[in-house]
This record gives structure tokens, sequence and C-alpha cells, in this order.
């Protein structure tokens, strides 16, 4: 459930973010990461999110892979500041085709894409705390909508999978800011029809 969320912060020199601890969002607490998203929006020269919606991503997978989408967050991210070199978390299964893709797609600004950069490069560590704290707030927002809990949002968390599940089941469609074409999204609601069609 809940926004895809890019997070880019630029900096000349990454020693400050280092001083302030940043490391990989999911290694740190909740508090941490906000402490931390302060520090980094207010030292950080410049820094932004790219936002797509569970509605967005939906319309966008009529015609595109969740990579290419991707590609595409990346790309605006990036695009915010003229920079000298990229560091990214690479989302792609080949590092090197999606550093040489998002490098062409950048003017031909040399990018360094790696699988769990942000366990590696401050700046990165950075840019994931920023999408994280980004992405809570919202799942917050999307929980208050609701008025009860609905966990973090991923797949992997049973309070969102269940949440899902129960209004699927209550009301026979998906609730809102999910993503339909999610595959385990796809699985309850064709449970669901065979369910009703049984019923019979």
């Amino acid at each position: 459930m809940g926004p895809l969320v890019v997070g880019a912060v630029f900096v000349e020199d990454d020693s400050p973010l280092v001083s302030m601890g940043v490391r990989d969002s999911k290694r740190l607490s909740p508090r941490r990461r906000e402490a931390l998203y302060e520090e980094i929006s207010s030292a950080a020269p410049d820094w932004c999110t790219v936002i797509v919606s569970a509605e967005e991503i939906d319309l966008l997978r009529n015609r595109r892979s969740l990579n290419e989408i991707e590609m595409d967050m990346f790309e605006e991210a990036a695009s915010k500041v003229p920079v000298l070199r990229v560091y990214a978390d690479c989302p792609d299964v080949n590092e090197t085709s999606f550093s040489n893709s998002l490098s062409v797609r950048l003017k031909n600004t040399a990018v360094v894409a790696r699988h769990r950069a942000d366990d590696t490069f401050p700046v990165v560590s950075a840019a994931s705390i920023i999408a994280k704290v980004t992405r809570d707030r919202m799942i917050r927002d999307i929980s208050e909508e609701f008025g009860t809990e609905i966990g973090s949002g991923y797949p992997s968390d049973t309070c969102t999978m269940g949440f899902i599940e129960k209004w699927i089941k209550d009301n026979g469609s998906p609730p809102k800011h999910t993503r339909c074409s999610w595959e385990p999204v796809r699985h309850m609601m064709s449970l669901n029809s065979n369910t009703k069609l049984t019923d019979w």
C-alpha cells in the first residue's frame, strides 16, 4: 500500500553525512530516521523526493514495467541538480545495465549503481532516509484516513496484508492507496471472486 518514493540528496562532500551517522534507513529506528531526516534536510545543499501514488503506478503498469517506472523516477530525482557523478541503490538485477541506462538518460553523467548502496555510500544512505521518512509519513496519513492501523504498507507486513484482505472480503475491491497491479492483491481478488462463485 501507499506510494513509491525515490529520494535524492546532493552534496559536494559526504563527511557531514558521515558525522551524522547516516546508514541504511532499514537499520535505523523510526525515531532515529526522523531525527536524521531533519539533520539531512537542513545540512544538504539540495535534496528532493519523487513520489508516484499507488493509483498512478497501476495506470503506468498498463504500458510500462515497474523497473521502467523506477528508472523514470531515478532520472527525475537525479536531474534536479547538475552533478558530476550519481550514486544509486540499484533496483535492477544487473548493476552495469542499470548504471549505463541511467547515465545515458542523464546526458552521460557518471553513474555508480550498486545493490545495497545504502550500506556503502553515505549519500545513498541519506537519500534512503529521506525517502523512507517521506513514505512513512504518508502511510501514517493513510492510516488516519481509514481510522485504523494499516501497518507499513509492505507485502512482508502481516498487518498490511490482513487489512487489505479483510477490506476486499468486506467490499469486493481493494482499499484506496493499494496497487491493484500488485500480485498479492490480484491473488486476493481472485480468491475472493472464487469464494463468491462457490457461495451459489
